[in-house]
């Protein structure tokens, strides 16, 4: 078994046990292209062996009391607690991001940990007022059963967690795949739940870079009766596709296309930094990140020379440096896209205002950029840019906005900014969007519920809401009461 530090293994986790390949595939740290592990690159038979390890330990782990799981999971919790700094040094290395940050999702992570421990006690059923005499109607709530999920690399913990804990917490067991790009963090959470008392069988780690053949094989399986999916729109609706026959219960956390909105009312400090919060963080590598900058006319100017001026602030570099902002962007591929999107704009008659191209540190690090003067017929408005670059769109009124806003197939989040109460209100109302933040660039946490509307997925992780997607709901009729 190849070990990438004295605590976390590089080996696939089914039923309790490590499992190794002789078929691998690279770990590389995106800031300096270097090798970091060789982790299995398991196939169809694996995650098929996957899920009968969770068919076989799920009925003693739905059996145990939910205040039994909770014990478990808060165990759990404390022992990512306990890990943060090897856990976000780990995350730092396979995915990029600064270390601050990293940090900062290790937290967020186990948060979800913490939260469902305690939801699970909370899987309420309820008595329903009878039509009938001698019957009393009532229902209870059981989890669904073996659960498949699909988690993506930009946030290598937190999107797993926030899957897992519900699961787990609801009487579930769970069979993972994680990204080809970063699975390393999965397995160390892995162990940690082990070392923290969860049965073998209930959670499973397939590691692959067939993901293909592995979804497939969740999805036809009969026996899985969810999928849990987060990563593109394209991915998610083939997922959908495939899960039809067995006719499964499905979240899809799927592709967006944020706009934020700053009216001419706005705080414009405030404005620019949720704009820096949401835009910039884990290099614009994030599905719910500012993708289209709306500004009204009468204040355009003064935000685009102010958000230049925060952007020129941002330090490029490795994550491990200390002070840096900007981490690389993840692959190849996504220097690509940002680097056609843009060139795209600038051809279209858009200004860099700041940024626009790669930045020294290597690569796979892009500048911070904010594009000025863009148009909604540019592909940087339609398409999902996950980069570091803020696209600047003028509008004149509220009206305009409001359908500049909604004009895409996607609906995840949206943010506004305004003092003014009653516009805040209203608009946030009239945005198609699962989320939206009214003065504020970030707004997840485990407490609220996190989804979106249109082709940004079904369903909704975190919150009760998130509790719910892992039950079914059964409902009891007591028959011949007066008997």
């Amino acid at each position: 078994m190849t070990i990438i530090s004295k605590t976390f293994p590089a080996a696939a986790l089914i039923d309790g046990q490590w499992v190794t390949s002789a078929r691998t595939f690279p770990v590389t740290d995106p800031a300096t292209g270097a090798e970091v592990a060789a982790v299995p690159d398991l196939g169809a038979e694996d995650a098929a062996r996957a899920i009968d390890a969770a068919a076989r330990a799920l009925p003693a782990w739905s059996a145990k009391t939910a205040k039994e799981r909770a014990a478990i999971l808060k165990r759990w919790f404390e022992l990512v607690t306990a890990e943060t700094e090897s856990l976000a040094q780990l995350m730092t290395t396979e995915q990029g991001k600064p270390l601050a940050e990293s940090r900062a999702e290790v937290a967020y992570g186990a948060s979800f940990i913490e939260w469902f421990a305690e939801e699970g006690k909370r899987a309420y059923g309820r008595t329903i007022p009878t039509t009938v005499g001698s019957k009393r109607y009532l229902t209870i709530k059981q989890p669904i059963g073996v659960v498949a999920a699909i988690a993506p690399w930009n946030f290598p913990i937190a999107m797993i967690t926030r899957k897992v804990a519900p699961a787990l917490a609801s009487g579930c067991t769970i069979v993972v795949k994680p990204a080809e790009e970063t699975p390393l963090c999965a397995l160390a959470i892995a162990k940690l739940a082990l070392d923290a008392g969860l049965p073998p069988g209930v959670l499973n780690i397939v590691t692959t870079a067939d993901a293909p053949a592995v979804g497939k094989v969740f999805c036809e399986d009969g026996r899985v009766r969810k999928l849990s999916f987060t990563g593109s729109t394209e991915v998610g609706k083939i997922l959908y596709r495939q899960c039809a026959d067995t006719v499964k219960k499905l979240t899809l956390e799927l592709g967006g296309n944020a706009p934020l909105l700053v009216f001419d009312d706005a705080d414009l400090d405030r404005a620019v930094a949720g704009a820096i919060a949401s835009k910039y963080r884990n290099a614009g590598q994030t599905c719910v990140c500012a993708n289209r900058v709306l500004v009204q006319s009468g204040i355009y100017d003064r935000f685009a020379a102010a958000l230049v001026g925060a952007v020129t602030k941002l330090v490029v570099g490795p994550g491990m440096a200390a002070g840096t902002n900007i981490g690389p962007l993840i692959n190849h591929a996504a220097i690509a896209k940002v680097e056609t999107l843009v060139g795209d704009a600038v051809k279209k008659g858009a200004k860099i205002l700041i940024g626009g191209g790669l930045d020294n540190s290597g690569p796979l690090f892009y500048r911070p950029s904010v594009i000025g003067e863009v148009t909604p017929d540019m592909e940087i408005v339609r398409e999902e840019i996950f980069g570091p670059v803020a696209a600047l769109v003028r509008f004149d009124t509220e009206a305009d906005a409001i359908k500049l806003a909604n004009d895409t197939p996607f609906g995840l989040a949206a943010y506004l900014f305004s003092q003014n109460l009653s516009r805040a209100w209203r608009v946030a109302e009239k945005l198609d969007a699962g989320m939206v933040g009214v003065n504020e660039g970030i707004f997840s946490n485990e407490v609220v519920p996190f989804g979106g509307v249109k082709e940004s997925g079904l369903g909704r992780e975190g919150a009760a809401e998130g509790l719910d997607e892992y039950l079914e709901i059964k409902y009891i009729c007591l028959g011949a009461i007066d008997a």
